[in-house]
Order: C-alpha cells, then structure tokens, then sequence
C-alpha cells in the first residue's frame, strides 16, 4: 500500500508541475487561456502576475511531496512521510478552497484534488497496518 501511494502522490505532484507550467509559463497562449477560461489576451495580461505567483505555489507543493518521497525511498520514514502528506494535504485543501468558493468549479477541483485524495488514504492505510 506504501508503494501505491507513493505512486499517487507522485503522479499529484507532476499534476501540480504541469499547472506550473500553464499558470507561470503559457498563461497567455491561448490554449492555456481556454483551459483557465480566460476571456481575452487583455484578461490574460492583466491576471499573468496573480497566475505567476500561483503557479509557484503548486511547483512548490509538488517539490514538497517529490522531496518526501525520495526521502521515503531513502529509508527516512517519518520526515519523508511527513513531507508527502503535507504536501498532498495542501493540494487536496486547496481543492477544496476551490470547489466551496465557487460550485462551478467542482470539476477542476476533483481534476486537482482527486489524486491527493487517493494518495492520502492509501498512505494513511499503509501507516495503519504497519
């Protein structure tokens, strides 16, 4: 069970990469503009800096949990452990941030929040049972 949520966490993180990218990187391009329903070019510009920063945020939850579980790997339990529940702890709260601001968003917060979720329980599954 230790190995699948690790897996999932994994698999979370390099979601929340992948945000960064759009968010703090390809923010204009229109393709990212349609993923985030951003209106217009003008929009886009207007919101980059507030994108950027969020972007950041998401690369560094995903660091977060990629550092726990190297650290897992390295025989570091408890800190590595530790690292990845707080880590896909934050991404899962923040989906939820996202779906009770704004109930249209229920989609992009389980897309966010669903893979943590997964991670969280079969790691707290693994802690049990050992």
């Amino acid at each position: 069970m230790l190995i699948i949520g690790l897996l999932l966490a994994a698999l979370a993180a390099a979601f929340h990469v992948f945000i960064f990218v759009l968010e703090s990187l390809r923010w204009t391009e229109p393709a990212t503009r349609k993923v985030f329903g951003v209106a217009s070019e003008a929009d886009a510009e207007t919101t980059k800096p507030l994108a950027f920063n969020q972007g950041f945020y998401n690369l560094f939850l995903a660091i977060a949990t990629l550092l726990g579980i190297v650290l897992v790997l390295s025989g570091l339990t408890t800190v590595g452990l530790t690292l990845v529940f707080a880590g896909t702890g934050m991404m899962l709260a923040a989906a939820l941030v996202l779906v009770l601001s704004n109930r249209r968003m229920v989609r992009s917060a389980m897309m966010q929040g669903t893979l943590p979720l997964l991670a969280i329980i079969a790691l707290a599954l693994s802690v049990a049972l050992s």
